[in-house]
């Protein structure tokens, strides 16, 4: 199920047409993608594969994958990036945002005072040229996947 004003929905759709960054790694409920319009290397959404805008909507299954995606990707974020910890945030409130999208945060050792904790949220939107470019966080995608799909681990890549 999906919904046609909605940025996650519109990606879904166009499933095996997406660029590492925007599948980094996948399973059946959950898709992890590289964030557009930030400044911060490594910085990462997981997002439902279906239409979902609340948190209590999710089914028992997605919610179970959750919590093992979350430290999975912190985990793999921490190697990749040398991160010292991970925020891990959800809002959804976001024009055309709505689906519930959680974004998994490097906080780098070197992260000004004044952009840590909810201050991260100023690297998101700035102008294009302070903005991860496109083929960087291709790279990071590759990198993270490598890290999560070694052997013992359950996400899939495309």
């Amino acid at each position: 199920m999906t919904a046609p004003d909605c940025y996650a929905c519109g990606k879904e759709a166009r499933f095996d047409e997406l660029p590492p960054r925007e599948c980094v790694v996948f399973d059946q409920y959950w898709r992890v993608a590289h964030v557009f319009d930030t400044a911060l290397p490594g910085w990462l959404v997981l997002l439902p594969r279906r239409h979902v805008t609340a948190v209590h909507d999710l089914t028992d299954a997605e919610a179970a994958a959750l919590g093992t995606w979350q430290v999975k990707l912190s985990r793999a974020l921490r190697e990749v990036t040398g991160c010292v910890k991970t925020y891990v945030v959800q809002f959804a409130e976001t024009e055309g945002f709505a689906h519930v999208h959680f974004h998994i945060v490097p906080r780098m050792a070197n992260l000004p005072e004044g952009q840590r904790g909810p201050g991260v949220f100023e690297l998101l939107g700035g102008p294009e040229h302070e903005q991860v470019p496109a083929d960087q966080a291709d790279h990071i995608a590759h990198a993270l996947r490598a890290q999560l799909l070694r052997p013992g681990t359950a996400p899939q890549s495309p």
